[in-house]
């Protein structure tokens, strides 16, 4: 009988002896597995034992060595089963059972690693960040006059624990912006308890102390009465936005305020109302008030809303007329939109003088609607830029829109050089009667 006579074939032959292997090896590592749950056991205690930073550095160290040798076993994957097999062959297969009793030693490790962290401390540094943080909330904050007082109240007391908990006299700041001073004196604070050098062991008293006294801190900043505290009506009046009403000619209240103030120049209270009534009436209102005045305290709000596609916060950068950098930029981003957003972002890059605007500008003349192309070309009279007089003489010379032409000329007018004023005189007997207006007024223009 040959070998393979008796073994049935190659592969039968081996079955029994990798059978035989997978279960060696398997129970091996069942063996090792079932070490470290009892070595688990043990850093547990380590750890309920320790009562010094010392004592938790050992058990650090422990445990991270433990978990190298965890991270050192390798189970082995499950075999792949038939999903048509029936129910009866989906118990729990060894491999699987390993598995599961790795994953499970594995969250016990990060459970105690989590436990060790809670169980540190706490530091001066926990102090320290306390107090930066509520810094950081006086200083964000608009607070209202009441509010100015509760958060000296409560500094004060903040300070008068500290000082009988580390010896160390602190006292409020003179001044005259409340969350300012506050802030510079918890500066002071905060560095009072770094100089003093606490050991989490030594002085783990003091620095509890020391973390009660900065949540009573917390608190009473929580409790202080801050801006946003109080109704609309109630920040306006404070504000002495209603203190220009003799009489109330219009209703709502607000929008007669809102009149005189504009009469006077008042800016700041109509950005206050602006920003403060949720009205999209008074809103409206407010909007035309800055329109007619172009305020430049209005630029930064104003750049915000023309971002959001307004057209009216547009218009408003064009009448406060700064050349301002990101005012250029974000109308620019206009000027190869829609004609609803093009009209104002043209008319407002005029009135700034953007000359970085004037080639985008310009390619606009060649623009299919003949709107746009009216509006570019008195947009680029409007800047004064002389790289302007070529294309716009090329309008004037070849639109079929008798508008646009008139738009061309009135530019070159506004240009007011030698160059292009020679240009639109010579259409004096144009057949268009706006351009010939335009040219009979160029013979009267000055030669720049």
């Amino acid at each position: 009988m040959s070998d393979d006579e008796a073994n049935g074939d190659g592969s039968a032959g081996d079955e029994p002896a990798d059978s035989e292997q997978r279960d060696v090896d398997l129970e091996g590592i069942r063996d090792r597995l079932e070490g470290f749950q009892s070595d688990l056991e043990g850093l547990t205690a380590d750890l309920e034992a320790a009562e010094t930073e010392a004592d938790l550095d050992v058990v650090e160290a422990d445990i991270d060595e433990f978990r190298a040798e965890i991270e050192d076993v390798e189970v082995p994957e499950p075999p792949e089963t038939d999903e048509d097999e029936d129910d009866e062959d989906d118990e729990q297969t060894p491999e699987e059972a390993l598995e599961e009793t790795y994953d499970g030693i594995e969250s016990d490790v990060s459970d105690l690693e989590d436990d060790l962290e809670d169980q540190r401390g706490p530091y001066a540094e926990d102090v320290v960040d306390e107090i930066d943080g509520t810094t950081s909330t006086i200083t964000d904050t608009r607070w209202t006059t009441e509010g100015d007082e509760e958060l000296i109240e409560g500094v004060e007391s903040f300070l008068a624990d500290v000082t009988e908990l580390l010896d160390e006299s602190v006292s409020v700041d003179e001044g005259d912006d409340v969350p300012e001073r506050l802030a510079a004196t918890l500066e002071e604070c905060a560095d009072a308890v770094e100089a003093v050098d606490l050991d989490a062991d030594e002085d783990a008293a003091t620095i509890a102390g020391l973390l009660e006294a900065t949540d009573d801190l917390e608190s009473d900043v929580d409790e202080a009465t801050a801006w946003t505290d109080l109704e609309v009506r109630e920040q306006l009046r404070r504000e002495g936005f209603y203190d220009v009403l003799d009489h109330v000619k219009d209703f709502p209240p607000e929008w007669h305020a809102l009149k005189v103030h504009e009469k006077r120049g008042n800016v700041d209270m109509i950005l206050l109302a602006y920003e403060s009534l949720g009205s999209d009436f008074m809103e409206e209102h407010c909007l035309e008030a800055l329109e007619r005045m172009g305020p430049e305290e209005a630029m930064e709000p104003m750049l915000q809303k023309a971002n959001r596609r307004d057209t009216t916060a547009m218009s408003i950068l064009g009448k406060i007329g700064v050349t301002d950098e990101e005012v250029v930029e974000t109308l620019l981003d206009y000027v190869d939109s829609n004609p609803d957003l093009q009209k104002p972002a043209f008319r407002a890059l005029g009135e700034v003088g953007a000359e970085d605007a004037v080639q985008p500008i310009a390619n606009q003349l060649e623009a299919d609607n003949p709107d746009v192309r009216s509006w570019a070309a008195r947009a680029l009279g409007l800047i004064g830029d002389t790289r302007a007089i070529e294309p716009l003489s090329d309008r004037l010379e070849t639109d079929e829109e008798d508008r646009v032409r008139a738009s061309a000329a009135w530019a070159l007018n506004q240009l007011g050089t030698q160059t292009a004023l020679e240009i639109v005189a010579e259409y004096a007997d144009d057949r268009a009667y706006l351009v010939q207006a335009e040219a009979e007024r160029a013979d009267l223009e000055p030669v720049a």
